[in-house]
């Protein structure tokens, strides 16, 4: 086990029924944190992430892989250094790893596993890249690989309301799951709601100080929701005609949030008919940001900031540990060379500038430096939009100014 020294992070709770952890996959905020504040204090904390593999073989090579990277932890099972409890909790961890390898769908993308079983935490969650397989045993979840790849997708949360009622989803990584409602009071009948003598002047200005006070209730709620489960985008959806008055209501850091806004009939709404309208508007506001973003990257590199474009100088910042945020465009494949010894990433050459020793040849040299970037702690950025990546495959945000072309080994 690593001997990385303890933290004095927050314990968290210990999850019921772990045994049952695993069969909801949504990754909400609560996730997140519920992983990251976890921490074993004397029992070991295993983290695994598998990639799927495609075609008709596909579980079978992903049980073997699981089998690979769980070898490199079952000598563990045995050292006497380690406590008796810390033993079975690794145990019983080794066995709830090989369950997730049989069972669970893996392709596409990657399943991280976060186990320890002495403490209560079974996580399993589904990311929507490939990335490396890898495993980690620590007094701590090693969220790192996770994070690189999640932090660039939006939380969006999608209401659908009306002037009585209001539901909320959270949309986030492809999954759409019910978060909140709000039932407020209507006018209905006047002559049966005790309101028979008012006028109709009257009975219409009550009608609307209860949607008012309704409207109020509902951004009370998303607000709420806004800070508990960090959401980023809001998008709203109801009949066209109430939509603006709801919308007077929302604060200001509610209304800066806002994508957009759909028509739909409240009282028909589930999430088989809000997903398409809620996804279509996100996946807008996601390509208009990564527009943006590599935009404002293009402005800093162009003025002698810390970016830099284009595959070359990006493998460099790879080999030097240089790249806090790459940005690549989504399917580029290029291929290019690797000094195993040394992590120097290239285009072509027979050997390391480096070491000097022979380099391995890859078809993707690309994937070979987002990996470099998820172990030197950076994170990813997959551009789906039509940008100048398109041409130039890569781009990135460096931690120090590279060395001029001429200097670098």
């Amino acid at each position: 086990m690593s001997a990385r020294p303890t933290q004095t992070l927050p314990r968290t709770r210990a999850v019921p029924d772990a045994e049952q952890a695993h069969a909801d996959r949504v990754l909400s905020a609560s996730t997140v944190d519920r992983i990251t504040r976890f921490h074993g204090d004397r029992l070991p904390v295993v983290s695994a992430y598998l990639a799927g593999s495609a075609g008709r073989d596909g579980r079978r090579a992903v049980r073997a892989k699981a089998d690979s990277l769980l070898h490199q932890v079952r000598g563990l099972v045995q050292d006497r250094s380690l406590a008796h409890a810390a033993r079975v909790s690794l145990r019983a961890d080794i066995a709830r790893i090989e369950e997730v390898a049989r069972t669970e769908f893996l392709a596409p993308g990657t399943v991280a596993v976060f186990a320890c079983s002495g403490g209560g935490l079974l996580e399993v969650v589904r990311l929507p890249h490939a990335i490396r397989d890898r495993i980690m045993v620590d007094a701590t979840a090693w969220v790192g690989p996770m994070l690189a790849v999640i932090d660039q997708y939006h939380r969006c949360c999608a209401v659908v309301l009306d002037h009585e009622s209001a539901r909320a989803w959270g949309l986030y990584l492809g999954e759409l799951r019910e978060v909140g409602s709000v039932a407020g009071t209507a006018l209905r009948d006047p002559a049966h709601a005790g309101w028979h003598g008012l006028s109709e002047g009257r009975v219409r200005n009550k009608a609307d100080e209860l949607a008012k006070r309704h409207f109020r209730g509902v951004a009370g709620m998303l607000d709420r929701l806004f800070r508990a489960e960090r959401y980023e985008v809001l998008v709203v959806g109801g009949h066209e005609h109430e939509l603006p008055g709801f919308l007077e209501f929302l604060p200001r850091s509610l209304r800066e949030r806002l994508a957009g806004t759909f028509s739909i009939d409240p009282h028909t709404a589930g999430s088989a008919t809000v997903r398409p309208p809620a996804e279509a508007i996100l996946e807008r506001y996601e390509l208009e940001h990564q527009r943006r973003a590599v935009g404002e990257l293009l402005q800093a590199s162009a003025a002698g900031g810390l970016g830099t474009v284009g595959l070359e100088p990006c493998l460099a910042g790879g080999s030097v540990a240089a790249i806090r945020t790459l940005l690549v465009h989504d399917g580029a494949i290029s291929p290019g060379v690797v000094c195993e010894a040394s992590g120097w990433l290239g285009t072509k050459a027979e050997a390391c500038p480096l070491c000097g020793r022979p380099t391995r040849s890859t078809p993707d040299v690309i994937d070979e430096l987002v990996e470099a970037v998820i172990d030197e702690g950076g994170s990813i950025r997959y551009v789906r939009a039509d940008t100048i990546l398109r041409d130039r495959l890569t781009a990135a945000w460096l931690r120090f100014a590279l060395p001029p072309i001429g200097e670098r080994a």
